[in-house]
């Protein structure tokens, strides 16, 4: 038996935490077993990868080592977790995967998608969502809720706002990239993520469940 695979994916402040804790209470309901990860991260390798990817300056690497340092971790993150709770049966609930890398590196850095595409195959064993769940905020909101959520953050945790300090032209290019791939690939549900909290779990719950 083959689980299903569920992103969910977004720019800064989608809300995407909030609600994939939602839809895992409401998968669990129903008697599915469900494993909720995140990238970069979900296993030991990974997350000392992620400290690397979104703590210290926006400068501290290049583009060329961003594209490495997330493929490296998402190739650790699918052997070792994401694709045997797969095998097992189990629902995986991912807070960000390829689209990311897509929209951020590809869109927004210009990195070539073809590049991504194939770094990405060779990582997973091209291994892709079963649905993609698009929070589409606005820009200027979305940063503005990021900043607000990081403010309230307790000051002794590493602060993970590396990519949020870049520049808003570069936020528009993530986001017209996550709109490009919602227009291409059907595996995309768009979810109007500037809706209450509890509006925006029912729009999940109605493509998901």
């Amino acid at each position: 038996m083959t689980g299903r695979f569920i992103a969910f994916e977004g720019g800064e402040g989608a809300g995407k935490s909030t609600q994939i804790a939602r839809l895992a209470e409401a998968l669990k309901a129903r008697g599915e077993t469900v494993v909720v990860t995140r990238e970069p991260g979900g296993t030991p390798g990974a997350e000392e990868i992620r400290a690397l990817f979104v703590q210290g300056a926006t400068g501290r690497w290049t583009v060329e080592t961003d594209v490495l340092l997330v493929t490296a971790a998402r190739a650790d993150h699918v052997a070792r977790l994401i694709r045997p709770a797969l095998e097992a049966g189990r629902t995986v609930l991912c807070d960000r995967f390829v689209h990311s890398t897509l929209a951020y590196q590809g869109h927004g850095k210009g990195v070539p998608l073809e590049t991504l595409l194939s770094l990405h195959a060779f990582a997973t064993g091209d291994l892709w969502p079963d649905l993609v769940l698009w929070l589409d905020v606005p820009v200027e909101l979305g940063l503005k809720r990021s900043t607000k959520r990081a403010a309230a953050q307790d000051a002794t945790l590493p602060q993970e706002q590396r990519f949020e300090q870049l520049s808003l032209d570069y936020h528009r290019r993530v986001h017209a990239g996550f709109a490009a791939m919602a227009e291409e690939d059907p595996r995309f549900v768009r979810i109007d993520a500037t809706a209450g909290i509890d509006a925006v779990t029912a729009a999940i719950a109605a493509a998901a469940l």
